[in-house]
């Protein structure tokens, strides 16, 4: 059963206060879509006029049986990896920092996110040159299920282009945390978005999940209910007539990705997307 819910858009001025896009964190790999993807993301910058930092992060390692660190050659040659990428892309007037980042990945990166004040993070299925098989590698899965920022998720070889229609799938659309969704608020004002809300009813299923707050309310045009086994479930049977350019899940222990975050590799036969898919960290 399928029910279809229309609301008007309340103060939608006073959801978007305060809120702005200033910095965004591109993580490099060796990956042969690193181009294209570095395209996107100066291209997703400009439209909001935010700085662009483009990273990559390695490990400091000894060589066996000696005390000769290499972490100084691994920081030359990363940097002059990340320089010569960027000089290869058109930047259209946004600030683009390289950074070479050395540490374990994802603490590293939390750092990054507090001292440069990231709002998104912009990442590619497969940094590194997996097989074809795979939709998100395991170093980009590894990014996208342990840290607590925003993420864009964005297909290989995907060119940048307006958002008019985002699918939001929620299996609960309880909010406890303050600006949970600050991100998805600054891409709906931007683009002038409609956004269309989908609750998934799965075996997991509590009493008042489907209470929509007004703060989601404020920003949402539609709502449909769904009964499906998973979240991703209900996002396959709706996304057709949905026709979004935007898919929107959220990051929890039983949220979207469920049992395909067990592993951090994700095949594309578990899931696939054509379009860019925002990864909101927990709203509770």
């Amino acid at each position: 059963m399928i029910l279809m819910i229309t609301f008007a858009k309340q103060d939608v001025n006073l959801a978007f206060k305060i809120l702005s896009m200033k910095n965004i964190l591109v993580p490099v790999g060796s990956s042969k879509n690193a181009l294209s993807h570095l395209q996107y993301a100066v291209d997703f910058a400009r439209t909001f006029g935010a700085n662009l930092y483009v990273v990559q992060v390695y490990n400091v390692y000894t060589k066996a049986g000696t005390m000769i660190k290499i972490d100084h050659i691994l920081e030359r040659e990363s940097k002059m990896f990340l320089d010569g990428l960027v000089s290869k892309i058109d930047t259209k007037e946004v600030n683009v920092v390289t950074r070479v980042l050395k540490g374990k990945l994802i603490d590293t990166l939390e750092l990054a996110f507090k001292a440069n004040e990231i709002d998104l993070l912009i990442v590619e299925p497969r940094t590194t040159s997996e097989s074809d098989e795979v939709f998100i590698g395991k170093t980009s899965g590894r990014i996208i299920k342990q840290t607590q920022i925003p993420v864009l998720i964005v297909p290989e070889d995907y060119k940048f282009k307006s958002i008019s229609r985002i699918l939001m799938a929620l299996k609960s659309a309880t909010i406890r945390k303050t600006n949970a969704l600050g991100t998805l608020k600054l891409i709906c004002q931007k683009f002038d978005a409609v956004i269309n809300l989908l609750l998934v009813k799965t075996p997991y299923y509590n009493e008042g999940d489907f209470e929509v707050n007004q703060d989601l309310n404020s920003i949402v045009n539609s709502t449909t209910t769904s009964e499906n086994a998973t979240t991703f479930q209900g996002v396959l049977e709706h996304y057709q007539s949905n026709n979004p350019d935007l898919l929107c899940v959220v990051r929890r222990k039983r949220g979207f990705f469920m049992k395909k975050w067990e592993k951090n590799a994700i095949s594309k036969k578990d899931f696939h997307s054509s379009i860019p898919v925002l990864v909101l960290s927990g709203l509770k």
